[in-house]
């Protein structure tokens, strides 16, 4: 909690400078998940003058006794930034820019949770009276659909069998302009793809059923059953017991050393059948997960920490580009900050008037001359615009944290 405090502090005085704030930490979400998280609440008339920031593209986002401007631009700047900071402090971060896979509205959030008390107040006077309860959790009709869809898609191999498998549920799959959506028999107009989330529109479905069909062609060939021929006990005999089967996979038995132990020709002749089975089941369990051999394992196991590796470079690389970025915007807005000042210098008349305005706005001056500086050593000629800076910059970080997840995924 004291972390999440102290981030929340710094981020405020990051983007938010001028305004007075509130930072407040909460242990826990209002549904008990665990939810640490932070509440910034600033007011929005600022106080003092302040520094051009990324976000800000009006000269009155920076004067004292302006007001706050939340734009779009802004927002956009606020979620890489945070995006950014959980990546530099390991923490886990979802992609605040993309889509969500499953898109819950607040709406829909709270018809859920409104949904559920009333459906465990029902049940509780129906255990009370000694009726039958219905089911303990309450879905809202997307959450019905979504889990209708995730149903199908489990089962599908092909977009054919998907929407028949859809269509015996009552629903419906539709496309318009490249995007589905979906139609279920309560409702006239269908619910698009877009309001239940990305893991429900057109790509990802196809993307989904033609995995499916890959597996189903890579099963491998069924082995052949033999029948086993079993002896009936005669009557009066009896039944012969049998240990249950243990499909866990076990050490092999070093016959050569049990024999040196002085073990007998029966423990030898199980340690036998024992390494058999081992062996066997070793073999079914390289063949489940679609490997035929040790060596296939270890090559995929090679194969898998390469993978790993290049995904972590290819991470760094994105991220020394982002780093380069940004030091350039922060360089390009300090530098538009002096423009007034080195307009101002322009007209002076004579070199006596010039020497004396450089010593009047000589702060001015030094980090102009910084900021050219980085320039001429960065072999940049021509400033970048503030909007195609920011656009590549916001790229970037979604590119990043793509990789960033892409890394967590191979390296656990």
């Amino acid at each position: 909690v004291d972390h999440a405090q102290e981030l929340g502090e710094k981020f405020c005085k990051e983007h938010f400078p001028g305004h007075q704030a509130l930072v407040c930490t909460h242990p826990d979400g209002h549904n008990h998940s665990g939810n640490i998280h932070v509440h910034i609440v600033i007011n929005s008339l600022r106080i003092y003058e302040v520094t051009l920031l990324p976000y800000m593209d009006r000269p009155a986002d920076t004067r004292a006794g302006c007001k706050h401007r939340c734009t779009n631009a802004a927002m956009e700047y606020f979620k890489s930034e945070v995006m950014e900071m959980c990546h530099r402090e390991g923490l886990y971060q979802i992609d605040l820019l993309n889509g969500s896979k499953e898109r819950i509205t607040e709406r829909e959030y709270w018809a859920a949770k409104k949904g559920q008390l009333a459906l465990d107040k029902e049940n509780a006077v129906r255990e009370a009276a000694g009726q039958p309860t219905k089911p303990t959790k309450f879905e809202t009709d997307k959450a019905k659909l979504r889990r209708t869809i995730r149903q199908a898609l489990s089962q599908a191999g092909s977009f054919d069998e998907f929407s028949s498998l859809l269509l015996r549920e009552g629903v419906t799959v539709k496309e318009s302009r490249g995007r589905f959506s979906y139609l279920t028999p309560d409702r006239t107009k269908p619910i698009t793809a877009r309001k239940l989330g990305d893991n429900f529109d057109k790509a990802a479905v196809l993307a989904l059923l033609t995995q499916n069909a890959h597996k189903a062609t890579e099963q491998t060939k069924a082995i052949p059953e033999y029948l086993v021929a079993v002896k009936k006990p005669s009557q009066g005999e009896k039944p012969t017991k049998t240990t249950p089967a243990d499909n866990t996979l076990q050490r092999m038995v070093d016959r050569e050393a049990k024999r040196a132990e002085g073990k007998g020709v029966g423990y030898d002749r199980w340690a036998a059948k024992h390494n058999l089975k081992q062996m066997a089941a070793t073999v079914t369990a390289y063949q489940q997960y679609g490997f035929s051999s040790h060596e296939e394992l270890d090559e995929a196991c090679s194969a898998a920490y390469t993978a790993m590796q290049e995904s972590l470079a290819e991470l760094k690389q994105v991220e020394k580009t982002l780093n380069g970025k940004k030091e350039l915007q922060r360089q390009v807005l300090a530098y538009s900050k002096t423009r007034p000042v080195r307009d101002g210098l322009k007209q002076q008349k004579n070199a006596k008037a010039k020497a004396a305005y450089r010593q009047k706005h000589e702060s001015d001056f030094i980090i102009a001359d910084a900021a050219a500086r980085y320039f001429r050593e960065n072999g940049i000629s021509k400033l970048p615009s503030y909007k195609a800076l920011q656009a590549e910059i916001e790229t970037l970080i979604k590119e990043k944290n793509s990789g960033y997840n892409d890394y967590r995924e191979k390296r656990e």
